[in-house]
């Protein structure tokens, strides 16, 4: 009898314990959005869709950002990370070209609102090749920067003159 107590109270805190474990495990946000009670059914629409800069190197980040209602689904193309319907949500991109992005919101009477977007890339620029010349022409250590344009003189010239 004694032992059938022990076992049930082992039993009752192994319980336990898995609910507080289950109740510590955060759950991800839906792929689908349902409508909350009281809201107005309208149509799907496309609230805001920007980047949070307006050009980019090469290699650099930037945030995407989008807001919809009405969706009960989203995807943005060329992303690979998975967005969900959101009054204001973003998303981290690192492009390494100029890229066209698109979000397509579906609502949930079929409808589909389309919206897009251009973020132009730079290539990072080279940076000016630096030409010696020291001991040359009296000009002992002074550099010449060339930026390899016709016809640009170089510093050392500039000096010259």
């Amino acid at each position: 009898m004694k032992l059938l107590r022990f076992t049930r109270l082992w039993v009752a805190m192994g319980l336990l314990l898995a609910m507080w474990a289950l109740g510590t495990v955060r759950r991800r946000e839906p792929s689908e959005w349902i409508r909350p009670i009281g809201m107005r059914p309208g149509p799907v629409r496309i609230v805001q869709f920007y980047a949070s800069v307006r050009i980019l190197m090469a290699g650099d980040r930037a945030q995407l950002c989008y807001g919809v209602e009405n969706a009960k689904s989203v995807r943005i193309a060329p992303i690979s990370q998975e967005v969900y319907p959101s009054f204001k949500h973003c998303v981290e991109i690192v492009p390494e070209h100029t890229t066209h992005y698109t979000i397509l919101a579906e609502g949930f009477d079929g409808r589909v609102a389309i919206r897009t977007l251009i973020l132009p890339v730079e290539a990072v620029p080279e940076p000016p090749r630096i030409l010696s010349d020291a001991g040359s022409d009296g000009l002992s250590g002074k550099a010449a920067v060339n930026a390899e344009s016709p016809g640009a003189p170089t510093i050392a010239e500039a000096d010259r003159t």
